[in-house]
């Protein structure tokens, strides 16, 4: 269906100078997202700003009259979705051009501005809960059986849940009043990870000296060279070093927001806290990490055969990325990248495919680095707009097109549930989210080793697809035991000192790497680079995702009409159901161990495969 384009090996002549990144200004248009689908020009969203900002005061001529009858309860609840809507499309526009240039100031005030009438719209509909909670049940009861409630019976229903965890109108306002400085921590890390660090440069395997950045810094622990990957690591992390106490400090601060948000809204714990949305049980949190110990032996296993197969005296970890057989990298162009993706998506049908082409080879995506772009890669759907994908993309790591197709993963998710949802309920929660994107991966990961043209080639995508279970089950899961751990030591009332954090960091890396692999010193601070702590309890649901994802891939692949109807309904779900009952109704149970013992058993299965191959 797909034109098939040449892919060309790297075989570029060395260069004598080193390669510096573009300013956004010097960027190809065609290369950049057209952000036209939410505002066409920076003055439409000004204009869109001021007439939004001033809708905020309309909150007041509802308040206190919540119980009175239906009409006014109803008319409330439209009001407030409109506000978020246009406040959705608002922020996601300051959001996307903030993250393009995060030096540019003007598009940084842009984004404080959106987020200081944001906070103001929250304190001004703060009082919303607790009125809404405080009508008594009986009456509520009555609401809900009214016609008038019922596009939002299941949003009021969810609300009630939090009955115990709901302050009073003052204590309620107080919060919203935080949002502004909730927040401070993260931007703290994003503008110094982001903007201000800088790494020297590095001379790649060819001589030629290439600027150390986030992105190129998976290219260069691709590197074939060892001294190559040794020096890329060491001079990253000269620079965490060298601000290890400021980032102990803003990782601090964003730990300690969580225990304060969760107390005083009355929850057990941080972790109880970031569950009870999303009705996940504690127990799947706790069963998903016991699971991945029991495996831990299998993945010790695997860095033996690295080592032995990379020719090794011993492994580190600056030696856990580059492809063992690394003769057969290839590069890829963005077109061709895209080509693949397609391809290995094609399971999913023509609207799937077709909607998917036109907005990769259109300007969905903001495709390659540039001085001052966040770092990264990242989807950003929204009810109004196209679903946007943010990449740093270069054409010979492999595992970029994995992330294309991952990021792809989550907007056609956004994309069906935009088109099938009502804004109430088209904006699922990350937990489903991660098994959409880590579908794609897989889809992608048994096209390229059915497609295997020799053992040899197929030996690199079976280590390539352990890698990525590696990666994002082992990996994700020993950093959500990390967020466990210290959100624990805080709840503990233990100081969060760079030692607390390094040593607790220490302690997993030798519980999951194993008695046999070399750890650096300096590897400990891999805990300050990490930008999804920031967003705690995240993490895990990348390992439940994936786990979730390698039982559907094969249900779909193997199955008919009716399990693709079933993955597609999933997609178009959005959050009109728990997620735990929509990955159900997809048909995986991630209540069961099995989905994680499944996704294990193939780990080891391609760890046997991979050591006979090569």
């Amino acid at each position: 269906m797909f034109e098939k384009r040449e892919v060309i090996f790297l075989l570029d002549p060395p260069m004598k100078t080193a390669k510096s990144l573009p300013s956004r200004s010097k960027v190809k248009k065609s290369d950049c997202w057209d952000l036209s689908s939410l505002f066409e020009s920076d003055q439409d969203w000004e204009t869109a700003f001021t007439r939004w900002e001033k809708r905020i005061s309309g909150y007041a001529k509802f308040q206190g009259r919540l119980g009175e009858d239906v009409k006014t309860l109803a008319a409330c609840l439209k009001f407030d979705l409109d506000m978020d809507r246009a406040g959705e499309r608002l922020g996601t526009y300051a959001f996307l051009k903030s993250a393009e240039d995060t030096t540019n100031s003007a598009y940084q005030r842009m984004q404080g501005r959106y987020l200081g009438a944001a906070s103001r719209a929250g304190q001004a509909a703060s009082y919303l809960r607790p009125e809404i909670l405080a009508i008594p049940r009986v009456k509520m009861n009555q609401f809900l059986a009214e016609r008038r409630l019922a596009p939002y019976r299941l949003m009021l229903e969810r609300l009630l849940r939090h009955r115990p965890h709901t302050l009073g109108r003052k204590e309620e306002r107080l919060l919203a009043m935080q949002t502004e400085m909730a927040q401070a921590a993260g931007q703290t890390f994003r503008q110094l990870n982001d903007a201000d660090l800088r790494f020297g440069t590095v001379k790649n395997e060819h001589g030629q000296p290439v600027e150390l950045t986030h992105a190129s810094f998976a290219s260069l622990l691709q590197s074939p060279k060892r001294t190559v990957r040794r020096e890329a690591f060491s001079k990253m992390y000269e620079q965490y070093d060298a601000h290890k106490h400021t980032l102990a400090a803003t990782l601090g601060g964003s730990i300690q927001r969580d225990l304060y948000y969760a107390r005083a809204r009355r929850h057990e714990s941080s972790l109880a806290a970031a569950l009870f949305s999303d009705r996940i049980p504690i127990a799947v949190y706790d069963n998903l990490i016991g699971s991945i110990h029991r495996h831990l032996p299998a993945l010790h296993r695997y860095y033996d055969v690295r080592r032995r197969k990379m020719r090794l005296k011993d492994i580190h970890h600056y030696d856990t990325y580059v492809p063992i057989l690394t003769d057969l990298q290839v590069r890829r162009t963005w077109d061709q990248a895209v080509d693949l993706v397609l391809e290995a998506l094609a399971p999913l049908g023509n609207e799937y495919g077709t909607a998917l082409e036109t907005g990769l080879r259109g300007r969905w995506c903001d495709r390659y680095e540039n001085r001052g772009k966040q770092s990264g890669a990242f989807s950003c759907g929204s009810f109004d707009g196209d679903p946007y994908i943010l990449m740093n993309y270069q054409s010979d790591v492999l595992d970029h097109v994995f992330t294309l197709a991952h990021e792809a993963g989550h907007s056609m998710h956004s994309y069906y549930s935009a088109k099938n949802q009502p804004y109430a309920y088209y904006d699922y929660v990350i937990f489903v989210a991660e098994v959409a994107s880590t579908f794609n991966e897989e889809l992608l990961s048994n096209h390229l080793m059915k497609n295997a043209p020799d053992d040899r080639h197929r030996a690199f995508l079976v280590n390539r697809r352990i890698d990525a279970i590696r990666a994002t089950i082992f990996r994700q899961t020993m950093f959500a035991q990390f967020e466990k751990i210290t959100h624990e030591l805080a709840e503990q009332s233990e100081p969060l000192t760079v030692d607390c954090f390094t040593d607790a960091y220490s302690k997993l890396l030798r519980q999951y790497f194993g008695p046999e692999f070399i750890l650096d010193d300096v590897l400990s601070l891999e805990c300050f680079r990490i930008p999804h702590f920031y967003r705690a309890f995240y993490v895990y649901k990348y390992a439940t995702g994936m786990s979730a994802a390698i039982a559907l891939a094969h249900r779909v692949t193997t199955g008919g009409p009716t399990e693709l109807a079933d993955y597609l309904t999933f997609l178009s779900g959005g959050c009109s159901k728990d997620p735990l009952d929509l990955l159900r109704g997809a048909g995986v149970d991630m209540e069961r161990p099995e989905p994680v013992d499944t996704a294990m058993q193939q780990f080891e299965r391609l760890v046997d495969e991979l050591d006979q191959l090569l």
